[in-house]
């Protein structure tokens, strides 16, 4: 056993990858419900690993954290200054005020627990499920007035909170808001957000349940008169004005004809009609006979994302866009098949509110789906491109602003780097929403950069704390676990109360704004769940790129509030 940790003592750097294969490996298992995570595997792995007394560069953490940073700030970038728009202001407001109370609740049971600064940087870590606070704290911890070997003690007392804390963080969060959550608020939550989506004017599936009403067909059908002989496309389509209907092709006289909103329609012509299936049952033989003709069908069609940059399309619902002339001239023979804010999928419903940023996903013939994203926005293709000039300057940038140091009545007061890189990650995230020429990170990137920049931070932190993990971990392990029950209940309850009686959120989207200002994924998936409806995510975006913003941020909070107070 020597000769192999004498191995990975002179290449450290394998050690590290051996982490985060044991990492991810443990982070798999699953207790009831709940998997440990990667993070969390991640950081067990690190402290077992770092019994061999590995001693790694801090330079390998900062370049993978501020990575993991910039990328956050990049995904939450367009949410977050969205969320400053009148309409989203009162879910800013109501998550800047829930992480006051995360952070209030960390600092008030660190003191009273007589927790040192790393100890309360790891209780907030672990209790908020927000990792990030580690790397901020550490940085905040590496310039306070103290000796290094100080400095070391307290940073190596943050993953132990972490680890004690980080299970009942995110186990606890989930069953509060989804099982405790809707008797608190009241409510019957199923029944609550059915009314809801009958007024945005639609109804959600159970979910992972795909309703065949969705889907979209094209069929042939030959005109036999019945009125409908001599009229133009333009009309027979408009006088179906409920429901999109496109005549695509025609069959007139034996020759294939692209049909547009002049051409007529006469007795004998067979007809290729897009819409929606049940309307093919429903209606089709209103039509006509249905035709098998499958070269008449046989045009290419298209799924496409777009995002929404046309700022003329923001506050519009659905049902409007539908009518207005981008809805009936350029995106004719083009359905959406649903909306995605922030990577959560919402509510698809006639009376569902489009914003910038938004991501519509389109399906229909493929020069409409072409022409109708020329008109919303830009085609989010999958690409395996990144624009690392704009990664690295968007670093470099952030981190300098960061490095600034403001003196306040003799305190020095820095975002450090790490707070810079994160700041900005959200300018920048916001600027590539807004002109897609430049700046783009395709999803699998974005993906590497946000776990395996988080995780690789993770595993450092776990191998350099390893020595001590055990022995503070047999001190302070059960009250820190009690301590971090209580930080964690307390946030999510105040919020659920502040939701209902101050802000007067519906309960969808008061529990779906409490696990976005907590930044709790596995939460809102369970409230969905609990609620057999999508409107939870109609909380969740706004409050989750603020919350992920500020909870990231308190780790420079926690360590000022802390160090000032002993």
């Amino acid at each position: 056993m020597e000769s192999i940790a004498h191995i990975f003592r002179q290449y450290p750097e394998l050690a590290i990858f051996l982490t985060l294969a044991l990492g991810y490996w443990i982070g798999k298992f699953q207790i009831g419900k709940f998997s440990l995570g990667s993070v969390t595997g991640v950081l067990l792995a690190g402290v077992l690993v770092g019994q061999m007394n590995i001693a790694i560069s801090s330079n390998v953490k900062s370049v993978f954290f501020l990575l993991f940073l910039f990328a956050v700030g990049y995904g939450v970038g367009p949410q977050f200054f969205r969320g400053l728009k009148s309409d989203g202001v009162p879910q800013v407001i109501f998550s800047v005020l829930q992480c006051l109370v995360s952070l209030g609740a960390a600092y008030a049971a660190a003191r009273y627990m007589g927790y040192d600064v790393g100890q309360a940087a790891g209780l907030l870590a672990g209790s908020q499920t927000i990792s990030a606070v580690l790397g901020v704290a550490t940085d905040s911890i590496n310039q306070l007035h103290m000796s290094p070997d100080d400095k070391l003690a307290l940073i190596n007392r943050m993953p132990v909170a972490y680890a004690v804390t980080y299970l009942f963080g995110t186990a606890g969060s989930a069953w509060i808001l989804a099982s405790l959550g809707p008797k608190i608020l009241r409510v019957d939550l199923v029944k609550a957000c059915k009314e809801y989506e009958s007024k945005l004017g639609g109804t959600e599936p159970e979910p992972g349940v795909m309703s065949v009403s969705r889907q979209f067909d094209a069929r042939a059908y030959r005109i036999n008169g019945g009125g409908l002989s001599g009229k133009s496309v333009g009309e027979l389509e408009m006088s179906t004005q409920e429901n999109r209907v496109f005549i695509e092709r025609i069959r007139h006289e034996g020759q294939i004809v692209e049909a547009d909103l002049k051409t007529i329609v006469q007795s004998g012509d067979i007809v290729a009609v897009l819409a929606r299936n049940e309307l093919h049952v429903e209606r089709g033989h209103k039509i006509g006979p249905e035709v098998d003709d499958k070269e008449l069908l046989d045009f290419p069609a298209e799924t496409l994302d777009v995002v929404v940059t046309n700022k003329a399309l923001a506050g519009k619902t659905i049902k409007e866009l539908a009518e207005s002339e981008i809805g009936r001239v350029h995106a004719r023979g083009v359905f959406l098949k649903r909306v995605l804010r922030g990577d959560q999928e919402i509510p698809f419903a006639p009376g569902t509110v489009i914003d910038r940023g938004d991501v519509l996903q389109l399906v229909g013939v493929h020069r409409s789906v072409e022409r109708a994203a020329a008109e919303i926005g830009y085609a989010d293709r999958e690409t395996n491109a990144t624009d690392m000039i704009f990664v690295g300057l968007g670093i470099v940038v952030g981190g300098l602003v960061g490095a600034l140091t403001v003196h306040v009545r003799g305190i020095p007061l820095s975002l450090s780097t790490s707070g810079g890189a994160l700041i900005s990650g959200l300018i920048f995230g916001w600027l590539r929403s807004v002109k897609h020429t430049f700046g783009r990170i395709p999803a699998p990137a974005l993906w590497v950069l946000n776990n395996v920049g988080l995780t690789m931070f993770i595993a450092v932190v776990g191998i350099s704390a390893g020595p001590s993990f055990v022995a503070g971990l047999k001190q302070a392990g059960l009250s820190l676990f009690f301590a971090g029950v209580v930080v964690t209940t307390v946030p999510l309850v105040a919020g659920l109360l502040m939701g209902k009686y101050i802000f007067k959120f519906h309960p969808g989207i008061n529990l779906g704004a409490c696990a976005g200002a907590r930044t709790t994924t596995a939460a809102l998936g369970m409230i969905e769940d609990v609620a057999k409806s999508k409107v939870p995510a109609l909380g969740y975006t706004v409050t989750y790129a603020v919350g992920n913003t500020l909870l990231t941020i308190w780790g420079l909070a926690i360590v000022l509030l802390m160090s000032k107070s002993q």
